[in-house]
């Protein structure tokens, strides 16, 4: 590998055991992992966004980046999204 395309599973071409950190949290009643949860939040917490509308945006969109996120859940998403980003706050 050249390196161009970033790192990759030299047993199955996915992404690197190593380059995971998936945490749980509950979605629509269903404990749901999240890949890099914790940078996202992370993430939009630096933006300091005055309401939870733009927060929720902003917590979807990387997670959309970073995870599968069914359209017909994606408010139940954002709800959690929002939850654990509290979370972190408190």
């Amino acid at each position: 590998m050249d390196g161009k395309d970033g790192s990759c599973c030299t047993i199955c071409g996915g992404i690197p055991p190593e380059r995971i950190s998936i945490r749980r949290t509950p979605v629509d009643g269903r404990e749901t992992g999240i890949d890099r949860l914790d940078r996202i939040i992370d993430e939009v917490r630096r933006l300091r966004l005055s309401n939870d509308e733009s927060s929720t945006g902003g917590l979807l969109k990387r997670t959309r980046a970073l995870n599968h996120v069914p359209t017909r859940l994606a408010r139940e998403y954002g709800d959690a999204l929002l939850r654990e980003h509290r979370n972190r706050e408190a």
